[in-house]
């Protein structure tokens, strides 16, 4: 399916045969560019940055490479072909064709799923303003304007679905996005972890693996959709989220790899003697951001996640892939869950699997994180470190679903609420321990070189040296 890429909003959709809804894009258009300029990468929309721009949906050859400003970056609209007609792959409709529009009994529901996933989109971006200033090399400063540049893409995607199949309350959803702000008091962004300062880059790199991995998975999830523009929108989102997801995984192992560096330069293995970012500290990093995206699944036990099973609206991860599910209706069958029972411990019952479809994504994305935490262990591993980093438990540091306000250890050993008060920064950063990461946050912009905290990554960006000129400053 080609790309229209010398219209002004280059597109696979044929933008030019609606012209309705063309005309509303262009008048959301300046909009977004005014967002951009306020609330986008401070400092550096003037200068040059060799980024990817998708000129294509297949799967060969899709991005081009070369140097952009980010204003004037070409951002777009583009769906995944479909090479026959599609048919609904799960829940009580399973077999039937897909939607090519609204069905009006779901509307409501497909408007809020479509709202929630583009309101994380700019919010990201918001998080991330500042970042640029302290960044730890040219290479990782070109990867975090890549990683905006397509998050805002990716608001595109959903807005070009409320305005093209939800008429003027569409419209109004979408310039509400431009109007809500990650952390603002008065018109936060929807979801909590989206109004989490990120003001290191080892938040940033930790935010990249994990909050933006559930995103992957709920992502995929929509790619089941039944509603076919929504399924095809995610599809072609997830292959730019790849790449956000390798950012925090490889930063990550970065930074814990230039760690074990330091700690067998020094006697004692004190890290911060010689500028360097503490296990104990990356791992309360860890515990932070890997609760805090647990929560972004929902309620583990839920019947909204049950009627998006059974309508149709969400499937599971991967869904549709042959061999992964023996039962796409899955009725009569049970799900083991663990919640707290009334005595202050925790009990495991069986709950139907459609109220428990938030708790299978969010086991499939465990086993991700665990996959990566793996490769982190390795790399401790080979520089001769007999630490070892672990991912908390699902029952720790909650603020959503059945373990939402439980006082347990990482490990999941339950606590009293005084306990867990008086242990609270040995779990999770402290005031100090930000401090200290941010005091060795300073910019190194010279090609090639990296600060001291981090370690150099394995190879540049697109075939290019390390030591290339990833940013060209005005």
């Amino acid at each position: 399916m080609s790309i229209s890429q010398f219209d002004s909003i280059p597109n696979n959709v044929d933008l030019n045969s609606d012209r309705k809804l063309q005309k509303a894009l262009l008048r959301w258009q300046p909009n977004y560019l005014d967002w951009w300029h306020e609330m986008g990468p401070e400092g550096f929309q003037a200068d040059n940055i060799y980024l990817r721009t998708a000129i294509s949906v297949d799967a060969g050859g899709w991005a081009h490479y070369d140097y952009v400003k980010m204003p004037e970056y070409r951002w777009g609209i583009f769906l995944t072909p479909r090479a026959t007609e599609q048919t609904i792959g799960f829940g009580d409709e399973l077999g039937k064709p897909a939607w090519n529009e609204v069905p009006g009994e779901f509307r409501k529901e497909l408007r809020r799923i479509i709202v929630t996933q583009g309101d994380t989109e700019p919010a990201s971006v918001e998080q991330q303003r500042l970042l640029g200033q302290t960044a730890p090399s040219l290479y990782d400063l070109r990867n975090l304007f890549q990683v905006n540049v397509e998050e805002g893409r990716h608001l595109w995607a959903m807005v070009h679905l409320l305005h093209g199949y939800f008429g003027r309350d569409g419209r109004e959803e979408a310039e509400d996005m431009l109007v809500r702000r990650s952390g603002n008091e008065d018109s936060p962004r929807i979801l909590e972890a989206f109004n989490k300062p990120i003001e290191d880059w080892l938040s940033f790199f930790c935010f990249a693996m994990f909050t933006d991995r559930d995103g992957k998975y709920q992502l995929a999830a929509l790619a089941e959709s039944a509603f076919d523009p929504l399924a095809r929108a995610t599809q072609f989102m997830l292959t730019e989220e790849a790449f956000h997801l390798f950012v925090g995984e490889t930063g990550v192992d970065r930074v814990v790899r230039r760690t074990a560096e330091l700690m067998m330069q020094d006697p004692n293995g004190d890290v911060r003697k010689l500028g360097g970012i503490p296990l104990d500290i990356i791992q309360r990093y860890i515990n932070e951001w890997y609760s805090a995206s647990l929560d972004l699944f929902g309620g583990e036990d839920s019947s909204n996640a049950a009627t998006y099973f059974a309508t149709g609206l969400k499937g599971r991860y991967k869904e549709t892939t042959k061999g992964r599910y023996a039962d796409h209706v899955a009725l009569g069958e049970s799900y083991s869950l663990d919640r707290p029972d009334d005595k202050g411990g925790v009990m495991t019952e069986d709950i139907p699997m459609r109220r428990a479809m938030n708790a299978v994504l969010q086991d499939s994305y465990r086993s991700d994180c665990e996959r990566a935490l793996n490769r982190w262990n390795k790399s401790l591993a080979k520089a001769g470190c007999p630490e070892r980093l672990s991912l908390p438990s699902p029952r720790f540091n909650r603020l959503q679903g059945v373990f939402m306000d439980f006082a347990a250890l990482p490990d999941g050993t339950p606590i009293t609420r005084e306990e867990w008060e008086s242990k609270r920064a040995t779990f999770l950063p402290s005031e100090a321990d930000r401090d200290y990461v941010k005091s060795l946050m300073t910019k190194v912009y010279e090609p090639g070189k990296m600060a001291n905290w981090i370690a150099a990554p394995a190879k540049g960006v697109n075939g290019r040296p390390q030591d290339f000129e990833y940013v060209r400053f005005a």
